[in-house]
């Protein structure tokens, strides 16, 4: 059973997912990470990137992550094209991840933008992740060392929370730690049901 994991960026999708793992045998496929790990590995991606970014896409064999982030949050064709180069070969990777792992309780598959790229097509239930948008723009903030302007255009390019809801199953209010474990343990009991 495969349980997508998504939500606007700084909504503390990673934190409910170290809360899920504290409770089964669940495995965690997080798109984000592997996707980062692919662009360097895979050498259909790279050779995709390089002629859609020139030679300055990679710097002595590593994505150049600030060059191509600079071009893609402000040209929202060019970030379809990138996700166009990378999403094919992260699914048939993802595919391979759900038979290793089919004896466990579930997958969670952790995709941020797993509506805006048909990723849910792969998912048996989805569970959506929000936060106020002050405490997203301050996490992200911290996170990742950018401006409010920066967090602001990353968001832009994502789907609201409310398009979101109204196509999961679930959904986690991650704006209170104390609240965060009751709902996270529901949906576990609830999962682990179906699964039965």
């Amino acid at each position: 059973m495969v349980v997508g994991v998504t939500g606007g960026i700084g909504s503390g999708k990673s934190t409910v997912i170290n809360s899920f793992k504290k409770l089964g045998e669940i495995a965690v496929y997080i798109a984000d990470e592997e996707a980062k790990k692919l662009m360097n590995t895979s050498e259909v991606i790279c050779k995709k990137l390089i002629k859609l970014f020139g030679e300055d896409a990679y710097k002595d064999s590593q994505l150049n992550r600030a060059f191509i982030a600079n071009i893609v949050f402000s040209d929202k064709e060019k970030l379809k094209k990138l996700n166009e180069a990378v999403h094919p070969e992260v699914y048939k990777h993802l595919q391979s991840f759900i038979s290793e792992n089919a004896s466990k309780d579930y997958i969670l598959y952790e995709n941020a933008i797993l509506f805006e790229n048909n990723s849910d097509s792969f998912c048996d239930y989805i569970i959506t992740v929000t936060a106020n948008i002050e405490t997203r723009i301050q996490r992200v903030k911290q996170r990742d060392n950018v401006t409010s302007e920066d967090v602001k255009k990353r968001m832009n390019n994502q789907w609201s929370d409310q398009k979101k809801v109204m196509l999961s199953n679930y959904l986690i209010v991650n704006d209170d730690i104390k609240m965060l474990e009751s709902q996270i343990v529901r949906i576990h009991n609830n999962l682990t049901k179906k699964k039965a």
